[in-house]
């Protein structure tokens, strides 16, 4: 499941800050090759952002994101961020948004956590290692009880291939709380999986 649909973007980020420049001009086309190329991870991220409860806002919150983009356009400073990282922040906010909307707590990770912060991490994520459904869809479970801030840290790492210093920004904390909350994360979803599969995580 996560395997086969995990997107991770190489882009050039000039050329992004370029296309939405061009946007900004006038040209029909520029934001369409904007929207191809991040589409989909962006609408990943949201849908597990949101999870299951929430999948029926999926598109609702994807198509709010993409409108903002095109009317801020002339306010993205490339200097400032990413074209990527912009684009998280925003589908990040969207996402709070909602759930702030539909009165949901939204979590942050639980800073005397010790234990998972001991936890190993030698390598690939748990989503590297996904081989059945039914596998991935108790990880999908075990990434939907996470505190949200850690879930957005791990979607941002894992799918839209954001680094450290991206998250941070996108997220609005210093680079090691980022790593904390990564960190957190893939040794939950760890402890959720363990006994899956011998050495699965």
């Amino acid at each position: 499941m996560w395997a086969i649909d995990s997107v991770v973007m190489e882009p050039d980020p000039a050329d992004d800050a370029d296309l939405l420049r061009a946007h900004g001009a006038g040209d029909a086309h520029a934001f369409g090759r904007l929207y191809d190329r991040y589409d989909r991870p962006c609408f990943q991220f949201i849908r597990r952002m949101l999870g299951a409860a929430y999948a029926d806002a999926v598109e609702d919150l994807h198509q709010e994101t993409w409108i903002s983009i095109s009317r801020s356009a002339a306010g993205f400073d490339p200097a400032r961020a990413t074209f990527r990282t912009w684009l998280f922040t925003i589908a990040r906010r969207k996402v709070f948004d909602h759930f702030r909307r539909q009165k949901v707590a939204v979590l942050a990770f639980a800073a005397g956590d010790d234990a998972a912060m001991r936890v190993a991490d030698p390598g690939p994520t748990p989503l590297d290692q996904v081989q059945s459904r039914e596998l991935a869809l108790k990880l999908v479970a075990a990434l939907e009880a996470l505190p949200l801030e850690q879930r957005g840290a791990f979607v941002m790492f894992t799918d839209a291939g954001l680094s450290l210093d991206e998250i941070a920004q996108a997220t609005g904390v210093d680079a090691e709380t980022a790593k904390s909350r990564l960190r957190y994360a893939r040794a939950k979803l760890r402890q959720a999986l363990a006994g899956e599969r011998p050495a699965h995580v």
